[in-house]
């Protein structure tokens, strides 16, 4: 909705800059989506007089003019337009001017004379025809009596052409701010300054309009009120400039006086209005009635429509001449020999004008406005005031009396006037006094403890619909800041807080965070060499999937993260380092849904990572879980790792972790041309054994003494089962155990390896003895043995 400041200062007086009055609209509900200045390109154009004028010496086209344009001296100028005389007032850009195209006017020379500045055309100004009727659209503009002729004025000032338009958002629920008067009440209220609306005058007139027209509502639960008014011997014309003028800013095109007058109430009431030509009318009978089956009608634009029985239309004793609050029909248009004319005023229902658009594929400004449904009370102030500008523009005779069909009044709303109930709920403290004042101000009406909302506010339903009405004006930026009432504190649930634990983890190990659908194509089983029989295969299938990528809901979530790692690998990143918390699905039959379960899945590649790194990340994560007392045994089963180069991780028998390096066929089947490696932790599990409660040690008081034990074993015996196996043999006065070396080679023989640790050994209560220390190491040997261990030398 555009708002001329112009028309909206015949209504109200404010005194404020244009970027103070957009934030002070919008801050009280109104909001205002920008502001511009007519004419704001042209510069330095100004009315110039036509001093004298003759033919260009060297050519058979153009004219030599002196021009007074006030600024002392007569200027030389010359033009190609035929249309200019002596005496002539005309748009004069200047050296160093700017025209509505953008384009920079100078002086120079047309045939060797020289030219300083332009006359310009209405094109060259931004305007047309329409907005100045008798101006020839190819020529020079010669300024009429209706323009001001003081020689030097700024040209924009001249013809009222410098208004300032302001274009508001009106929600859908607002429709009495898609009008003049509507945010002319808003800015008085705003400003709480006095609101001046005019009342509408209609002169006595002609005759009686009973003897021309009749109307019959036959569908009363879709057309609330119908007004109509008669005017003889119509004049048509064009509009007076003032009028055209405020049609312009408000986007409009002028057209002539009778067409103007219907918009120009439709843009200063809200209502939309439409004039029908009375000889086209049958029987001068105005029927509003459903469509009948298979009936058409041409509308106003030429196309012809087939109607459903569900539309409404305007019809006359033989067919329908309009479709109601969309568009009239071909011939209920104003028209140059028209004599009299029907003039519309009328409510109808929103929806089934909405319906009667959309099922048409039209939606005109008449329908916009109808459909977010209008205020029928409006329908005879309207009508009277397009009489009135009649009257006003001397455009024809009106014919006293109107027809006012008002099939179903609209009850008012009446609310309770609550003003505790209304502080509770925004959260101010205001006067019932205040309160009182604000409602008053915008129209509704306060007394005997009641609220009566204006019938133009057809929004107002609720006690919280006038509460907001409070809150706008009172001020949103002055409600106090405060908590929601009635609204739990929330905090995060120990599994989201663990969750986190473990994302944190990952991230400060350098992994990246990675998110993949829940969803997978079956084939992704095959890809990673899974066995036709494994339980995982058995997934949930989607009834509508997407496409047979994503049919499925995944099982595991290797095969997720192994098709991030091949994407990077064919983007030519030369290394990746991921982690996703992922959740997989397993299947309960088609009665029951799935039980959802989450692992973390890590997945890199690259000549900075090896197992080792990625068992660094694990046993990194299961740490910061307060968990170290687990298993580590190698797996050479599983088709999805590099035998050998796999390992479990098991908390009381029960893995939580697999780990290892990606099987080569498996890396052939997701195009990764360089080792990777993968571990999938089962985060249920993990969370269920996790310790994450933190005791206070204080720091040892005694020294601590230490003792380095190598031993010679089987190659593929696990270095974690030698380290618990000393551990629980040398008791608790051992502090720490540390692997440090590992070797394989000639020297501790074939299939055999050495590993090598350091133990420290200490008291919290004394510091130890040779002989408690050789003890507890002796015990440890004892246990070493047992497990095949040979002491190195």
């Amino acid at each position: 909705m555009n708002l001329s400041k112009r028309w909206l200062a015949e209504f109200v007086q404010v005194d404020d800059t244009d970027r103070n009055f957009a934030e002070a609209l919008t801050i009280s509900g109104s909001k205002v989506e920008s502001y511009e200045h007519e004419g704001a390109v042209l510069e330095n154009i100004v009315v110039g007089h036509v001093e004298e004028i003759e033919r260009h010496p060297d050519s058979d086209h153009l004219w030599v003019c002196k021009i007074d344009d006030g600024s002392g001296e007569i200027i030389q100028i010359i033009t190609g337009a035929q249309n200019v005389s002596k005496g002539d007032y005309v748009p004069v850009a200047r050296h160093k001017s700017t025209i509505a195209s953008g384009d920079k006017i100078t002086a120079g020379k047309l045939r060797g004379l020289e030219s300083r500045g332009m006359l310009c055309s209405l094109g060259e100004l931004g305007l047309t025809v329409h907005d100045f009727p008798y101006a020839i659209e190819d020529g020079i503009f010669i300024l009429g009596d209706d323009c001001d002729k003081t020689v030097g004025t700024d040209i924009r000032t001249a013809i009222g052409y410098d208004d300032t338009v302001v274009e508001f958002e009106i929600t859908s629920n607002r429709p009495d701010c898609l009008s003049i008067i509507g945010l002319a009440r808003e800015t008085a209220a705003t400003y709480g300054v006095e609101l001046k609306l005019h009342t509408p005058e209609v002169k006595p007139g002609i005759e009686d309009v009973k003897d021309y027209l009749k109307v019959d509502i036959e569908c009363n639960d879709k057309c609330y009120r119908y007004c109509g008014a008669v005017v003889k011997n119509v004049r048509v014309a064009p509009s007076p400039r003032w009028m055209r003028e405020r049609l312009r800013a408000e986007g409009v095109r002028p057209i002539n006086n009778i067409v103007d007058i219907t918009n120009y109430v439709m843009l200063e009431y809200g209502q939309p209005m439409h004039a029908f030509d009375l000889r086209y009318l049958n029987g001068n009978h105005v029927i509003v009635r459903n469509a009948k089956k298979g009936e058409t009608i041409t509308t106003l634009d030429g196309e012809e429509r087939t109607l459903t029985e569900e539309m409404m239309v305007i019809a006359d004793e033989k067919a329908p001449v309009a479709v109601a609050g969309v568009m009239g029909g071909e011939y209920s248009g104003i028209m140059d020999d028209t004599n009299t004319i029907v003039f519309e005023s009328a409510c109808f229902n929103g929806v089934a004008v909405r319906r009667a658009a959309k099922g048409l594929g039209m939606r005109t400004e008449s329908s916009a406005r109808f459909e977010k449904q209008l205020n029928p009370d409006d329908c005879d102030v309207c009508l009277r005031r397009a009489l009135e500008l009649v009257q006003m523009l001397d455009a024809g005779d009106v014919v006293n009396g109107m027809i006012d069909n008002y099939a179903t009044p609209k009850e008012p709303v009446v609310l309770p006037f609550m003003p505790e109930w209304t502080n509770k709920f925004i959260g101010i403290e205001v006067s019932a006094d205040e309160q009182a004042e604000i409602l008053r101000k915008i129209g509704f009406t306060v007394e005997d403890g009641k609220v009566t909302a204006p019938a133009f506010r057809i929004d107002i339903e609720h006690q919280a619909d006038l509460s907001e009405e409070i809150a706008r004006f009172y001020g949103y930026n002055n409600i106090p800041t405060r908590e929601l009432s009635g609204v739990a504190k929330a905090t995060l649930t120990p599994r989201q807080k663990f969750n986190n634990l473990l994302e944190k983890t990952a991230m400060s190990c350098g992994l990246s965070e990675t998110q993949t659908f829940s969803f997978i194509s079956p084939r992704a089983y095959d890809k990673i060499r899974l066995p036709e029989d494994s339980k995982l295969r058995d997934c949930v299938t989607i009834s509508n999937p997407l496409g047979e990528d994503t049919s499925v809901m995944r099982t595991i979530s290797i095969p997720s993260m192994l098709e991030v790692l091949g994407r990077n690998y064919t983007r030519k990143n030369d290394k990746a380092a991921l982690y996703e918390l992922a959740t997989v699905y397993e299947n309960n039959g088609k009665d029951e849904l799935p039980n959802e379960n989450q692992q973390l899945v890590l997945g890199m590649y690259g000549k900075d990572y090896t197992y080792y790194s990625l068992k660094g990340i694990v046993e990194k994560i299961l740490s910061t879980c307060g968990i170290a007392d687990y298993d580590v045994e190698p797996v050479k089963t599983c088709p999805i790792f590099h035998p050998g180069r796999t390992a479990s991780i098991t908390i009381e028998d029960k893995e939580v972790a697999i780990l290892g390096e990606v099987h080569p066929g498996v890396l052939d089947n997701f195009e990764i041309g360089t080792r990777a490696y993968v571990a999938m932790i089962d985060v249920e599990y993990l969370f269920e054994k996790s310790d994450l409660v933190r005791i206070y040690k204080a720091l040892p008081k005694f020294p601590a003494t230490t003792r380095d034990l190598a031993f010679v074993v089987d190659a593929d015996m696990p270095v974690l089962k030698i380290e618990k196996a000393l551990s629980a043999a040398a008791g608790k006065i051992l502090e720490n155990i540390d692997l440090f070396d590992v070797y394989q080679g000639a020297q501790v023989g074939e299939n055999k390896k050495s590993v090598a640790f350091n133990l420290r050994f200490r008291s919290a209560e004394h510091t130890l003895t040779d002989e408690e220390v050789n003890s507890a190491v002796k015990k440890a040997l004892k246990a070493a043995e047992e497990l095949g261990a040979v002491l190195r030398g």
